[in-house]
């Protein structure tokens, strides 16, 4: 079996694909109505653990640090990925968006009708459940989630005596809070720590100070909820949970797998009258590892409702609470108008990335991500030749593998995945996310671009788990064209060949991230781009521009910008970006595709593309 031969590429012992149980409607776990507590998240956007009781002392978070004070706060909690939709995906859910196939940023595909989002069955168990404000989960929201989502809705709505569960949503820390130059800040500039990764420039500097002065601003929010809470008489008989919905946001944190961009703060507080459901005493601290998927059915377990078979996360608290697990996993696809794909482990010491698009650099153009000035400001200094080789990486293509120890190098700076000191460790994490993939049945290996024709008719989520599906081979390949390894040339020629179009986009990827001209290859790859797939004739299009056969190549991304499929025309439109000099015939199909498609993706790619070629030009 070609698995077999494969190095230590494909660890993982064959998983079955069966359908996985989804159940309906859960009845109480030995929990009396009297005896529920009300539930209350309070969530900020874009922030990282950067509050005074994770020991940051520039922080000025009296609020939190009081919370904690009174709570258990959790140092090794982790967003299964690094932005807003992917992850309230997850949370909303109990199962990782990877899993449901809605892992790409501002995708609306669907769910099965039987995964409900968790706050139904809450609301069949007699609880008010409420939404201020922000959904954004990233799917079709089905009916009957909410018995109020707005900006006015509120506990207090409530029939009297009825126990509820109530989110707050806080904006003051996101992104987009750095994105208008405030010129005095409360916090100074010059005291900041800058990560070794950042250079030191007054742009980033600036923004850094200006993001501390938002957090404080969360912070004074956070702790006028919790006023309300004991105003209303409801402090004792509420446990309150603090946390953010990803990490963020200087440039290499948000969309990214480091813990810049997945670990946040988080803290839940037990009123006396619950204790029995805490997992530990108030004012202690947990390095228990926890991740959003595991959010749901841990609130079902506080209410004393049973989890949902199909729920893929463990309840850390309540009387259903799980063994603690080692890893959270952690997920990257499509950002915005960007392509790239990583996937992740973490435990308490180590991080581990595969980064299956290692041809792409990390900082691929992204609007809403260059209108800060910091990362505007980093991109000069790297063109300016300012950057020491810490601070170059991001702007620079990937390795296939990351192996960073966290206990020494928190920033995840030093990679040790060829480090043979590390191997064993290594392996272990290779194996343990390989193992993740195949059990969850891992969506994103499947090419945007396919999921229109494939799963026309059903879903994402029940079409990979049908018998027959070749997800299990589709991964192999994709793990063999991320290596890099002109060992696999000809199992790559190969697959090109193969019946399942997902492996053929894999095995034509491969020749691009050889990166060189493989002359037996080129044959083939100019046969793939008739294929039926329209991501496998993108595929090969940019292997044969990479192979010097422009002539061949280009023609195939001008006539795929007309196709219907937006995903595809977008796909089409970064590998132009990429190939810089060699896209500029392509100038006039990019300037009329922006100026003719309304998909805002579309025209933010196509935008940059023209910029970019328009430079070259001139």
């Amino acid at each position: 079996m070609i698995i077999k031969q494969l190095k230590r590429i494909i660890l993982f012992p064959v998983l079955g694909l069966g359908i996985m149980a989804i159940t309906g409607s859960q009845p109480p776990v030995n929990m009396g109505q009297d005896d529920r507590p009300n539930i209350l998240w309070i969530v900020s956007e874009d922030n990282s653990p950067f509050l005074g009781c994770y020991g940051d002392e520039f922080a000025t978070t009296p609020n939190l640090d009081k919370l904690a004070s009174e709570g258990i706060l959790y140092t090794n909690a982790f967003a299964n990925a690094p932005v807003c939709a992917p992850t309230r995906s997850t949370i909303i859910s109990g199962m990782y968006a990877s899993s449901l196939g809605t892992e790409h940023m501002r995708s609306t595909y669907p769910i099965p009708p039987e995964i409900k989002f968790f706050p139904r069955y809450l609301r069949e168990a007699g609880y008010y459940c409420t939404n201020n404000a922000k959904e954004d989960y990233n799917m079709p929201k089905p009916e009957g989630v909410w018995d109020e989502s707005s900006r006015k809705a509120h506990y207090k709505n409530r029939e009297k005596g009825q126990p509820f569960f109530s989110i707050f949503n806080i904006g003051a820390s996101h992104e987009s809070s750095i994105h208008r130059r405030i010129e005095k800040t409360r916090h100074d500039p010059l005291k900041v720590f800058l990560p070794p990764y950042h250079p030191d420039t007054p742009d980033i500097r600036h923004d850094w100070a200006q993001y501390y002065d938002k957090i404080e601003a969360m912070d004074s929010i956070v702790g006028q909820f919790l006023e309300k809470l004991e105003k209303d008489g409801l402090a004792e008989n509420t446990i309150v949970f603090y946390y953010s919905d990803h990490g963020g946001v200087l440039p290499r944190s948000k969309r990214f797998l480091y813990d810049s961009g997945t670990r946040v703060p988080f803290i839940i507080r037990f009123p006396k009258k619950y204790q029995h459901l805490a997992p530990g005493k108030p004012g202690t601290k947990t390095g228990r590892v926890i991740s959003f998927v595991d959010l749901a059915p841990t609130i079902l377990s506080l209410a004393g409702i049973k989890i949902p078979d199909h729920m893929q996360g463990d309840s850390f608290s309540g009387k259903q609470q799980s063994e603690p697990g080692p890893y959270a996993f952690l997920f990257r696809g499509r950002m915005d108008e960007r392509y790239d794909m990583m996937r992740a482990v973490r435990d308490k010491q180590f991080k581990y990335i595969r980064n299956y698009m290692p041809h792409r650099i990390y900082a691929q153009h992204l609007d809403y991500l260059w209108k800060a000035a910091a990362t505007r400001s980093w991109e000069e200094a790297y063109k300016d030749g300012k950057c020491n080789a810490t601070q170059r990486i991001f702007w620079e293509t990937k390795p296939t593998e990351e192996l960073y120890n966290i206990a020494v190098d928190p920033f995840e700076v030093n990679n040790l995945a060829k480090n043979p000191e590390y191997k064993e460790t290594l392996d272990r994490m290779q194996l343990a996310l390989k193992n993740h993939t195949l059990e969850i049945h891992d969506i994103g290996f499947i090419p945007e671009g396919e999921f229109m024709s494939r799963f026309e008719g059903t879903t994402a989520y029940t079409a990979v788990r049908k018998p027959g599906f070749l997800l299990e081979r589709i991964i192999e390949t994709a793990e063999i064209a991320s290596e890099k390894s002109k060992d696999f040339i000809p199992e790559l020629m190969n697959r090109l060949k193969d019946k399942d179009s997902a492996v053929r986009y894999w095995a034509a990827t491969g020749f691009v991230i050889l990166g060189e001209r493989i002359d037996p290859a080129v044959g083939i790859l100019s046969n793939c781009l008739k294929d039926p797939s329209a991501e496998v004739r993108i595929a090969a299009a940019e292997a044969l521009c990479v192979m010097g056969e422009t002539e061949k190549g280009l023609p195939q991304f001008i006539s795929e910008l007309q196709n219907k499929n937006t995903k595809v025309s977008l796909h089409a439109i970064n590998v132009l970006q990429c190939l810089g000099e060699q896209a500029r015939p392509a100038l006039e199909e990019l300037t009329q595709l922006r100026e003719n498609n309304k998909d805002n993706y579309i025209q933010l790619a196509a935008g940059y593309a023209i910029e970019s070629l328009t430079k070259i030009e001139q």
